[in-house]
């Protein structure tokens, strides 16, 4: 028995020792996720109001043309980025994303269209690597702690690929795999195309001539509207994708807060459980200590 309790006792400072780690991260998690929401927060009006002026710059413009708006006759190659993290301890913050990057890289290859991997994040990279999937582009360091100046890079470096015809090793399409910050308890893993560009065109009857004309801006453009869509589109794309980064951050602040909250109750429960065992298995100890006494002292008495 002195064995046993020997054995449950180190156990116990293990599982102290462990919650102790989960308790720190928890504390680190809590104090970093409201400042990544608010950064969240605040790129999100920016994104909006850019997105706003595509849109309109576009609805007086019906008949311009732009690339990263135009459909390509041949996507047989599409980029898929994937935003992981660079720690762990997240729950299944990443496991969700490359779940969702799988489904994706499925469905791609049943329209015969071959997805090309762009990966933010350590734990992406290592899991690409690990099964031996290629990579044409990856950035670390940056998942707890986006810059603006990653996030334009990336959206560059996308741009580039889509400008690039797919037979000269170019993508027909952009699609980006990032989680998206709801409320602390709840992260949605959320599968976006960003290339070729969607965007709403509001319109109204009264825009147009009874001739069916493209309507016209009822201001000038300095430089060509064409110019000025070009600056625009590009980055509308970066400020999607510093959106899209913040976001991701923010979850997984809140998905590792989330999941070392439930480690450290996990290992507080062990405890008492094990510290239960531990009374037993020394009760019982000192019950056979008893018993020995009494017994001696029976066969003393007897002779």
């Amino acid at each position: 028995m002195g064995a046993q309790l020997r054995q449950i006792r180190q156990r116990i400072r293990s599982v102290r020792s462990t919650a102790k780690i989960t308790r720190a991260q928890e504390l680190i998690a809590s104090s970093r996720v409201g400042k990544a929401r608010d950064r969240a927060a605040e790129a999100e009006p920016y994104s909006r109001e850019i997105s706003k002026t595509v849109t309109l710059l576009l609805s007086h413009r019906m008949r311009m043309n732009h690339a990263l708006l135009n459909v390509r006759p041949d996507a047989s190659r599409v980029a898929v980025l994937l935003v992981t993290s660079d720690r762990g301890f997240c729950g299944g913050y990443n496991h969700n994303v490359v779940r969702q990057g799988q489904a994706l890289g499925a469905l791609l290859r049943e329209q015969n269209k071959e997805p090309t991997l762009y990966v933010v994040g350590t734990k992406g990279v290592d899991w690409c690597r690990f099964r031996g999937r290629p990579v044409a582009g990856e950035w670390t360091g940056v998942s707890g702690q986006p810059d603006y100046a990653t996030a334009a890079e990336i959206g560059q470096t996308l741009i580039d690929a889509f400008d690039t015809p797919t037979r000269e090793g170019g993508v027909g399409e952009v699609h980006v795999i990032y989680t998206e910050f709801v409320t602390m308890l709840t992260q949605r893993t959320t599968v976006h195309r960003i290339l070729p560009l969607m965007v709403v065109e509001e319109l109204s009857e009264e825009q147009g001539d009874e001739e069916g004309a493209a309507p016209k801006a009822p201001y000038e453009f300095d430089p060509t509207p064409e110019a000025v869509l070009d600056a625009m589109l590009r980055k509308y794309v970066r400020s999607r994708i510093w959106y899209m980064l913040l976001s991701s951050a923010a979850s997984e602040w809140a998905a590792r807060r989330t999941a070392m909250t439930s480690a450290t109750d996990n290992a507080h429960e062990l405890i008492e459980t094990l510290t239960r065992q531990a009374n037993e298995a020394r009760q019982a100890d000192i019950t056979t200590e008893i018993n020995e006494i009494v017994g001696g002292v029976e066969a003393l008495k007897h002779h």
